[in-house]
């Protein structure tokens, strides 16, 4: 499949600081692709170089398609309303109102308010509807979701996935995982300026180990354990007990999180 976005050998320091040290990835067409990495990482940098908002030391960046972007930190004038900004950008961007989109990511709602009245799921929805207001193939999100409460949320992974389906490659940046896991394709590392690891959440467990947690109550109390290999682990530890004479009461078997998996591999030195 023809990637979207092809980034090779990207550079990019400030002062002294290397932030970006020869990143290698692409993203393909029609994929939600996420860009994970510890505070520091280059996260954003790394967005606003491919967003064409940060100038960057070296390398190449290939960018196929028209780009929609909804960034982290984001405002409109106090008293603007929702339905000016949409007007105004729509005309910036020489582009019809799509009033279907504005009903499906709750614009209505919040028709007669002021951006200041706006909460702050309110003005994610908003930003992200002016983000799509020129019809983009691909779309940059952000932390899309952070500062949302539970229904926000649903209501916005809602939304991306519909924009998945309708053929548009989404480019995410979140710090949560059950985000990430939920909602992603492939999922890229950053760690210490490289790309650590990308591909799919599957991949990333067989990486750094099928890491699974065992809990297990007895007379004796509460006790856990983690190992890569749960059949063995299971059979000695069960034949410890019995040899011990000591009762199991209770055993839970729980498989590492992708967040477990990512900061494993998020606190590994990179090759």
């Amino acid at each position: 499949m023809e990637p979207a976005i092809q980034v090779r050998g990207l550079k990019k320091s400030y002062g002294s600081h290397m932030v970006l040290n020869g990143l290698d990835f692409q993203i393909k067409k029609g994929e939600i692709f996420a860009l994970l990495g510890v505070n520091g990482a280059g996260k954003t940098t790394s967005l606003e170089c491919m967003e064409g908002l940060r100038k960057y030391d070296g390398g190449t960046i290939l960018v196929k398609g028209k780009m929609g972007i909804q960034l982290q930190s984001s405002s409109l004038p106090a008293h603007i309303k929702p339905m000016e900004a949409v007007k105004l950008f729509a005309k910036w961007n020489r582009a019809e109102v799509d009033y279907t989109m504005l009903h499906a990511l709750g614009l209505n709602e919040m028709e007669k308010k002021q951006y200041a009245q706006l909460s702050t799921g309110q003005k994610r929805r908003l930003h992200l509807a002016l983000a799509l207001i020129s019809s983009p193939e691909i779309i940059f999100l952000d932390e899309p979701t952070a500062g949302l409460d539970v229904e926000g949320r649903l209501s916005l992974h809602e939304q991306i996935r519909k924009l998945k389906s309708s053929g548009k490659t989404i480019v995410l940046a979140s710090h949560d995982m059950a985000e990430v896991e939920t909602l992603c394709d492939r999922i890229a590392i950053l760690n210490h300026g490289k790309i650590a690891f990308c591909g799919t959440a599957s991949e990333l467990a067989e990486k750094v180990g099928k890491k699974y947690v065992i809990h297990i109550k007895t007379q004796l109390g509460d006790s856990s354990l983690e190992t890569d290999n749960i059949e063995d682990t299971l059979i000695s530890l069960l034949g410890n007990l019995k040899q011990k004479e000591l009762h199991v009461l209770d055993i839970k078997v729980a498989r590492g999180t992708l967040e477990q998996h990512f900061m494993e591999l998020a606190g590994r030195e990179t090759e």
